[in-house]
This record gives structure tokens, sequence and C-alpha cells, in this order.
């Protein structure tokens, strides 16, 4: 991924931000495919790494997979507010996401998505006899598969999108959101 020439227009630097959330999804090494999702727990924010897996640039949308037992969705029914934050070195560019999270466990989007994950590696981890994070009693491993799937599917609307870019010829910031456009003080 190379950083090519300095953009210079919001709409430039809007274009080419959505062009790399889209190319997150498909290339297993951009640096985006994993942001950091904060949302609140009780009066603390809880945040964790997640992968992201489909990108919605007309919907401005961003979706995500979890295990429907995770503390996550009990966070996002209760408060459905969170942040996603991303960073590619290549192109000295963070964006930090305010988005509108909500969760499904059923119904044909879910279906449809678990027919396409459920005969891959990665449909173990719907299949965990135990919720993310809760012990595992003693003697009992983690190789037993559940008798069903906990697959859920978060989706986060964009809010908004605060861009920074650090550069040897000095740092910019710029936010984009329903208002449009515009710079800010990095």
């Amino acid at each position: 991924m190379d950083a090519g020439p300095r953009l210079a227009s919001l709409p430039e630097i809007e274009r080419a931000l959505w062009q790399q959330l889209e190319a997150a999804v498909t290339e297993r090494s951009h640096p985006w495919r994993t942001p950091v999702l904060a949302t609140v727990a009780g009066d603390a924010a809880d945040a964790r790494t997640v992968i992201l897996r489909e990108v919605s640039t007309a919907e401005r949308q961003l979706v995500v997979y979890t295990d429907e037992r995770a503390g996550k969705v009990a966070q996002i029914a209760a408060r459905p507010h969170g942040t996603l934050v991303m960073w590619s070195n290549a192109l000295r560019w963070q964006l930090r996401c305010r988005v509108r999270l909500s969760v499904e466990t059923d119904g044909l989007g879910v279906t449809s998505r678990w027919a396409r994950l459920q005969h891959t590696a990665a449909a173990q981890d719907y299949l965990a006899p135990h919720a993310p994070g809760a012990p595992v009693p003693a003697g009992t491993g983690v190789a037993a598969a559940a008798q069903r799937a906990f697959f859920a599917v978060v989706a986060a609307e964009i809010e908004s999108i605060d861009w920074l870019e650090l550069h040897a010829d000095g740092h910019r910031r710029a936010r984009f959101d329903s208002v449009g456009g515009r710079w800010l003080q990095p």
C-alpha cells in the first residue's frame, strides 16, 4: 500500500479513505482490516480488536461479526454508540469513526452470512461451548463445539469520521459527517 502523492482536497481525502476501507475487507494484510472497536461498559470504555468484514460506502456502514454471547452485544444493547479506530503506518493515517451500532442475531442477513462462513475455520469462533471471556471449567478443554452457532452481525453506521494524517510537511486533520467535510486543527 503506497501512500502516493499527498491528497489536497477534502473530497479527494474522503474518496480515498472509503477506498481504503473497501480494500481492508479483501486485503488480509491491510492494517484497517483489524480496527479497535470501543463501546461503553457501565461507566468505562471497553475496547477490543475486531475484523472488518463488509463496507458499504453508499450506506456509510461497516460490518463486523461477533459471538452473540460476547460482552459487547449487551453493551451495544444498553448504549448503541461506539468508536472504531484504525491506523495505517504506510499512509500515516488514523481514522476515528464514531458509529451507531446495532446487532442482528437472526434473520436473512445473519443466515446468509452464516451460510458463507460455516464451512470455514472462522466458524469455530461462533461454535465454542462457552461465551467469549468465560472461564473454561477445569478438565473440559476448549475443543468441544456447541450444538448451535452463536453467530451475530454488528452493523456500525458511521456518524462521523475524524481523519488524521501525520506528515513531515505538516500534520492535517479533517472531519467528515452529515454536514460534509471540514478541516480541523490537528
